[in-house]
């Protein structure tokens, strides 16, 4: 998971899609969320090579961390959304909905996760569903995302969901039923992929788009509209 959130970035600057001359906070948000993912890969290393003494204290690290994830994601997200500037490939009112859902889901996942600390089995399995949640943005830029309009959010977080499956191949194949770790973190998965699309063409989600670029430029864009292509080269 850690590869593709890498090899996705690492694409799309080596491609001229992002900048350094980004404002200075798609940086900080750019800092926190890596540092999220060098958490979590360093956690498992620790949880299953040691000491885990280091493992826990680091844990309570990672619980202050995401709560500078949902105030960093959500600064993001609604600047973004208020400066007009959302990627083209996707609608601006589903942009401002569906990430904070898939900030609350990763934290509401997370929050589970250190809940089940001393239930290892569901620990571990919690953890990777809540990380899963969070694997659209490398998807999405390693994948063609222009030509899956109008689906390619849609694509993009499902994506995600390979990772869990394999999990439940593992333990299907070791012990031959799935633990229902994997059944809750997927279930809320799709469940809340499903609300976001109930919620984004809703009167709710109209009124929303409408509060918070409310006498911004993003005011100016239509919510329900792609963008334009921008110009090659």
């Amino acid at each position: 998971m850690g590869l593709v959130l890498v090899a996705g970035f690492s694409l799309n600057l080596a491609m001229g899609r992002s900048t350094f001359a980004s404002p200075v906070y798609v940086h900080a948000h750019g800092v926190i969320f890596f540092g999220w993912v060098v958490i979590y890969v360093l956690q498992t290393f620790l949880a299953t090579r040691g000491p885990l003494a280091l493992h826990r204290r680091l844990g309570w690290i990672a619980v202050g961390w995401v709560v500078a994830m949902i105030a960093a994601g959500l600064w993001v997200i609604v600047a973004r959304t208020q400066s007009g500037l959302t990627p083209f490939f996707f609608q601006p009112q589903h942009f401002l909905i569906a990430n904070p859902l898939a900030l609350a889901l990763f934290a509401a996942l997370t929050t589970a996760a250190v809940a089940r600390r001393r239930r290892t089995d569901w620990h571990r399995r919690l953890h990777l569903c809540a990380m899963a949640a969070i694997l659209g943005p490398g998807f999405g830029r390693l994948i063609p995302m222009p030509l899956l309009i109008p689906w390619a959010f849609q694509i993009a977080s499902a994506l995600g969901l390979i990772f869990p499956l394999v999990g439940m191949m593992v333990d299907w194949r070791r012990t031959g039923r799935v633990h229902p770790a994997w059944l809750w973190g997927t279930g809320a998965i799709v469940g809340v992929m499903i609300a976001t699309e109930l919620l984004v063409y809703s009167p709710l989600g109209d009124a929303i788009f409408a509060w918070v670029t409310a006498g911004t430029p993003g005011a100016n864009v239509a919510p329900l509209e792609f963008g334009p292509m921008p110009p090659m080269g």
